[in-house]
């Protein structure tokens, strides 16, 4: 054969093994999701709204199923965050969930405290979270996730 001969078949076959490594598509990467509070609200019977974010840092869509999650605010236990909020979470983004609460009688007096007071208060948020990534199994992902919340300004009862 002739060296031109040699060029295009060479050619053609770098040319198929570029394109049959293009078939694989984007990599499916399954990320530690996170939970935090991005709003908490003191109702006129004392007892709690917490604005709950839950975070999808993986490449691919998951559904949250189920959380569990221990509040403290400073030292004082305020109580479990419970759901089974069945929400659907794209890639890389973020969803919210409202829950209800009926804190212990420390984190009311606490809360209550630092919203006089016009001063943050840190919390923390320890438990589990069952979320099933975009066709796998579902998987139990530990949180903890330490932070703070502030008075919101304007807003009597609200911390965020």
């Amino acid at each position: 054969m002739k060296a031109g001969v040699w060029v295009r078949v060479f050619g053609l076959a770098l040319l198929l093994a570029l394109l049959a490594g293009c078939k694989t598509g984007p990599v499916r990467r399954v990320s530690e999701p996170a939970a935090r509070i991005q709003q908490l609200t003191v109702k006129t019977d004392g007892s709690w709204s917490v604005d709950l974010r839950i975070e999808n840092f993986s490449s691919i869509p998951m559904q949250f199923d189920r959380l569990d999650l221990q509040l403290k605010l400073g030292e004082e236990t305020a109580g479990q965050l419970q759901a089974q909020p069945a929400l659907s979470i794209g890639p890389e983004s973020a969803d919210v969930v409202t829950l209800a609460l009926k804190p212990a009688s420390g984190a009311r007096l606490a809360i209550a405290d630092a919203l006089a007071g016009g001063r943050s208060l840190n919390y923390s948020l320890k438990g589990d979270l069952l979320a099933t990534p975009s066709e796998a199994k579902q998987r139990t992902f530990q949180i903890e996730r330490s932070s703070a919340l502030s008075p919101a300004p304007g807003l009597p009862g609200v911390m965020r």
